[in-house]
């Protein structure tokens, strides 16, 4: 059912800090800011050869960003991208063997414009991981 990693999406307290570091130090291929207010935050995709990383950045007063930051000031690791065919039908099946799924449980379109659901950390040994359909 889960196809290639997509992406791993670290929170930042500094999103242009953050930025310029995998830019100037690493020499990473780093994409603009990118507001997605549907999911409260700021984003932004650095390019590897073999997956995508995501920088994210609170956007409102209610982004989940902020609290994760508030708990962890300098950042860290947020969650793991997962690529499925059809997410409608990998929800159901994660529902039927009794993985939560976040929210209404309805997907909403992510950042690449697509749409994505995301699973509850408990269920999955600590990791929120977000599915998104390709």
């Amino acid at each position: 059912m889960i196809g290639r990693l997509n992406h791993i999406a670290i929170a930042v307290p500094d999103l242009e800090a953050a930025a310029a570091q995998y830019r100037d130090t690493l020499g990473a291929a780093v994409g603009q800011p990118q507001d997605e207010p549907d999911h409260g935050v700021t984003v932004i995709f650095i390019q590897l050869p073999n997956t995508k990383l995501e920088l994210l950045y609170p956007l409102g007063d209610d982004s989940p960003i902020r609290g994760f930051l508030e708990k962890n000031p300098s950042g860290g690791i947020h969650h793991m991208c997962f690529e499925v065919d059809d997410i409608l039908a990998a929800r159901d099946r994660l529902k039927s063997e009794g993985a939560r799924v976040l929210g209404s449980g309805e997907p909403k379109i992510g950042a690449h414009g697509k749409p994505v659901l995301f699973l509850h950390p408990k269920d999955f040994n600590g990791c929120l991981i977000e599915l998104e359909q390709i």
